[in-house]
Order: C-alpha cells, then sequence, then structure tokens
C-alpha cells in the first residue's frame, strides 16, 4: 500500500513539472512576464489550482485505466484496447477542459485583472499538451501494469516449473515405493511357505492358493504403473488377497465388505486395499479368541472407508509411514480431496475419495 501511494505522489509530481514545462515551451515570453509580476497570493492560487487540475487529470487516466482492465484486456486485444483507451483518455480530458475552464471563468477569471493574456492558438496547444499529459500517464500506468503482470507471469511460471518438477519426482517415488511394496519378499517368503505346507495337508486348498496367489500378482504387475482403477477390479484384487491373508492368519481376523454397487465403476488408486489392510495387521494382534474386526465400506459422499478395531501389540514394530504415505501421496498428485485419517481409543479409520471417470 506504501509503495502505490510513493508511486502516485511521483506520477503527480512528475504531471505537475510537465505542465509547466509544456506550458514553458508553448507560451511566449510575454506571458511569463506578465506571469511573474502577478501577486503572490495569486501565483499561489495558481499553484493550487493547477496541482488540483493535474491530480484531476490524474484520477481521471487511472480511473479510465482502471475500468477498461476489467473490460478489455491488454494480453486477449491489445490494439483494441490501445485505441479503445486513447479515445477515451482524449475525449475525458477534453470535457474536463471545457467544465474546469467554465468553473475558472466563472469564479475567478472575471475577477482577475492581473490574468497573463493567452491568444487563441496558444490555447490550443496547452489542451493538446494536457491531452499528452494524460496520454503520459496512461503510458507509465499501462507500462507499470505491464510489467507487473510480466513479472507475476514470470513467477508463476517458474512455480509450475517447480511444482511440475517435484511432482515428476514425487510420482517416481511413488512408483519405486510402491513396487517395493508390491515386491515385498516377507510377503513372498510368507506366502510360500503357506503354500509348501498347503501342498502337503490339502492338494486341492494349496491349488486355489496357487491360483489366488498368482491372482494377487498378476493384479499388481498389471496395475503398478496406472494411476486409477474401477473399484469392482480393486474388490476382485483384494477378495483374492483376503484368501491368502485368511488361510495364512487362521481366524486372527475377520473381513466385513459392504460395498455400495453404484459406486463400483468409481476410481481408487491400485493397491489402495492391500496397503490398508497390512497396515491394520501389522499394527494390531492378530487372535482367534479376540479377532481383528476391519470394515470395507462406502458411504454416500463417493469415499472408500476402511475401519479396523485396535488391539496393540505388546511390542510395536518399526514403522517408516511409507504404506499410507504411499497412497496421500498419490491423491495429491491426483488432486482434489484427499484422504482422512481417523483415530480414537477402539478404532482407526482411513477416508479416501472414490473419483468419477475423468
Amino acid at each position: 500500500m506504501k509503495r502505490i501511494k510513493t508511486k502516485g505522489l511521483f506520477v503527480l509530481a512528475l504531471t505537475f513539472m510537465s505542465s509547466y514545462a509544456a506550458l514553458f515551451i508553448i507560451l511566449p515570453y510575454s506571458y511569463w512576464k506578465e506571469y511573474a509580476a502577478m501577486s503572490v497570493s495569486r501565483l499561489i492560487l495558481d499553484l493550487v489550482i493547477n496541482l488540483l487540475f493535474c491530480l484531476i487529470v490524474l484520477e481521471l487516466s487511472l480511473f479510465i485505466d482502471r475500468t477498461l482492465n476489467k473490460k478489455i484486456s491488454w494480453m486477449t486485444h491489445p490494439l483494441k484496447r490501445l485505441l479503445t483507451q486513447t479515445l477515451f483518455q482524449i475525449l475525458g480530458v477534453l470535457l474536463l477542459v471545457i467544465c474546469l475552464s467554465i468553473i475558472y471563468v466563472i469564479f475567478v477569471g472575471t475577477a482577475d485583472t492581473q490574468s497573463p493574456h493567452i491568444n487563441l492558438r496558444q490555447g490550443l496547444y496547452s489542451i493538446i499538451s494536457i491531452i499528452l499529459w494524460a496520454l503520459m500517464i496512461s503510458a507509465l500506468n499501462t507500462g507499470n501494469f505491464l510489467l507487473s503482470n510480466w513479472k507475476a507471469s514470470t513467477i508463476k511460471a517458474a512455480e509450475f516449473e517447480i511444482k511440475a518438477a517435484q511432482n515428476k519426482q514425487l510420482a517416481a517415488e511413488i512408483e519405486l515405493q510402491a513396487l517395493k511394496l508390491q515386491l515385498d519378499p516377507h510377503f513372498v517368503f510368507n506366502n510360500l511357505s503357506v503354500l509348501s505346507e498347503l501342498i502337503l495337508k490339502d492338494q486341492q486348498l494349496g491349488y486355489e492358493y496357487t491360483e489366488n496367489f498368482a491372482k494377487v500378482y498378476r493384479y499388481l504387475l498389471i496395475n503398478s504403473k496406472k494411476k486409477l482403477v474401477p473399484l469392482r477390479e480393486e474388490l476382485k484384487f483384494l477378495d483374492a488377497y483376503l484368501f491368502l491373508i485368511n488361510n495364512r492368519m487362521g481366524g486372527g481376523s475377520v473381513f466385513r465388505i459392504n460395498i455400495d454397487e453404484s459406486k463400483l465403476d468409481l476410481l481408487i488408486p491400485p493397491v489402495t486395499l492391500q496397503l490398508f489392510i497390512e497396515n491394520a495387521i501389522k499394527h494390531n494382534r492378530t487372535e482367534e479368541e479376540n479377532p481383528l474386526d476391519i470394515n470395507v465400506y462406502t458411504s454416500n459422499d463417493n469415499e472408500l472407508i476402511v475401519s479396523n478395531t485396535i488391539l496393540p501389540l505388546i511390542k510395536a514394530p518399526h514403522s517408516t509411514g511409507m504404506g499410507l504415505k504411499n497412497i496421500i501421496d498419490r491423491y495429491a498428485l491426483l488432486g482434489g480431496k484427499k484422504p482422512v485419517i481417523e483415530k480414537n481409543e477402539k478404532t482407526f479409520t482411513i477416508k479416501v475419495p472414490l473419483i468419477k471417470w475423468i
């Protein structure tokens, strides 16, 4: 605000000095000789009137400029804006000169016998100089506007480039992290150990376990680089994944799936449900006498909600938080609503938005 006021005072001072400089060039020496002979009070009055006149011209020029900024943009219609602004500046100054001349004659000119004489030709030159002041003010303000806009656009473009680079790096990190999660050696080792035991005990169950294990990894490999998949596909993957979990952990966890069919075609980042289920199992006890309760359902606000009871482990495992961070970062790249995490003494809940087809 202080900078704007300083700039306005500078333009006013420049206009005031330019007015006298123009008159000094236009009017003859005899005029200035008579002007210097006027009384001090008359000189002060003349200076004040000229200052007020310059202030009015300045405000008129800025008003025209501000009004046209809302109607005709310099960026989209530069020639039309230039012609329109020049026309309005000239008409506005002419109207202002006529009005102020009438007021001056009525209240000052008739009573002023000491006023230097100005002929018609000199008066015409004076009006032309006033128009040029107004155009100069407009040019200064327009130049300042275009310079400020150029600076803002440059800064904004630089910010976009930085943001794009950050998003590109973030996307690469997310993809790498997702790959690490998918090829987790512990996950592979645990499932292969269970598979070898099942083949010895129950060949049919071992076959089914192999089929679901293959479905899980097929889904991971096919969708690892996709940004979004239909919720319908994610639930098919979840069904195979939960088959592995139930056979590996027995009755230590109970899964309740309640998905509104109208939400099945909405989109979600792939492997979201696997990460949420893994997060719940990793940080809680899974006991048959007191199973971990995990609920997966949708809300009327197009949200997928995964909620689990809290059964704290005696010795909490080290956690990097990368699983949940992976999902949050994916949604950050997509924009829109962000995942919400809610936790109390009894439950841990994660809500993620379901996305419509883009």
